[in-house]
């Protein structure tokens, strides 16, 4: 990228930008060039600011992104996970009429931001979330449903078997027919989301006392929905997702199925939750032989082990 593309394609520091885009990176150095580059061409003319804001990477991430000029460096001061990391960058956005949410190890395909905004524009949409393909480039099942202990069950006991079940039976939208239309959607995986401007001064902040890393965009969709905010699916606008950006481990697992169950918890009455936490269990327990299921297991059977996950000292228990 040049540096005559990227002033054509940011938004001056006191200017109106039709999209800021908030990105959160931790150790994210080798994949952020990738996005940055995508964006001249994902915005399709429209004037984006651009803020990256570093959870304490310390893998050089600077230098990166120093060769795009106007796009912003936030240090966040350590490591305030990703919900942490979005309500830092909603600090910086200053003016603009959306706000767009992206993970670094993404690309966005030529036109995707364009047709994004585009969607925002219809009535009663404050919210829209892009196709998401693979490094294969077939279609990734990102779009789901609310949570509910029916779907646990259904999903621990069939994972991706009988994709077709009903979707009171699955979280997850298998359907490959629904990828293929435009249409509502409760909440989709969290590595791209367009809010408005009056969305996201509504909603507020992330929750980042309670989900460090995981189910964050569950609650945030929740609340927009709750707002009466219709989220929207857009399949023509597509993004490459590498995915695994933020690494993996058996911890991460774990945080994972313990933060499933913050959220139900956090909406739902003690024995409900304690039914949805049980079902979780059950679900680790079939799959015991992977180390990453034997140590979500491990944290789901005693809550006071939960200060041993990853950003427990800024999340509730």
């Amino acid at each position: 990228m040049t540096a005559y593309e990227s002033e054509r394609a940011f938004a001056g520091e006191h200017e109106l930008a039709d999209c800021a885009v908030i990105v959160v990176t931790y150790r994210s150095a080798k994949d952020i060039a990738g996005l940055l580059d995508s964006l001249p061409a994902a915005a399709d003319g429209l004037r984006l600011r651009v803020v990256v804001v570093d959870n304490e990477s310390n893998d050089g991430i600077e230098q990166v992104v120093a060769r795009y000029p106007g796009v912003r460096l936030v240090h966040s001061g350590g490591n305030l996970g990703y919900s942490g990391g979005i309500n830092v960058g909603r600090q910086h956005r200053r003016a603009a009429r959306s706000v767009l949410i992206l993970n670094p190890d993404l690309q966005a395909a030529p036109g995707s931001i364009r047709r994004m905004y585009e969607v925002l524009s219809e009535p009663g949409v404050e919210a829209v979330v892009p196709r998401m393909r693979g490094d294969d480039g077939h279609t990734s099942p990102s779009l789901r449903r609310e949570p509910s202990i029916a779907r646990a069950l259904a999903d621990g006991l069939l994972g991706a078997s009988w994709a077709g079940r009903p979707g009171w039976l699955s979280e997850m939208v298998w359907d490959p027919s629904v990828y293929e239309a435009p249409g509502p959607v409760e909440w989709a995986t969290g590595a791209a989301l367009l809010v408005s401007a009056d969305a996201d001064a509504a909603v507020g902040a992330w929750d980042d006392q309670r989900f460090f890393l995981y189910s964050e965009e569950t609650d945030y969709c929740r609340r927009l929905r709750a707002e009466g905010y219709a989220i929207r699916y857009a399949p023509d606008a597509e993004v490459l997702h590498r995915g695994a950006g933020s690494g993996t481990s058996p911890d991460l697992v774990a945080l994972n199925e313990v933060n499933r169950v913050r959220y139900y918890r956090k909406y739902h009455g003690p024995v409900a939750s304690a039914v949805f936490r049980g079902v979780v269990i059950l679900s680790e327990l079939l799959r015991i032989r992977r180390p990453g299921n034997r140590r979500a297991l491990h944290m789901l059977l005693s809550r006071r082990r939960w200060v041993n996950l990853p950003g427990a000292t800024r999340t509730i228990r």
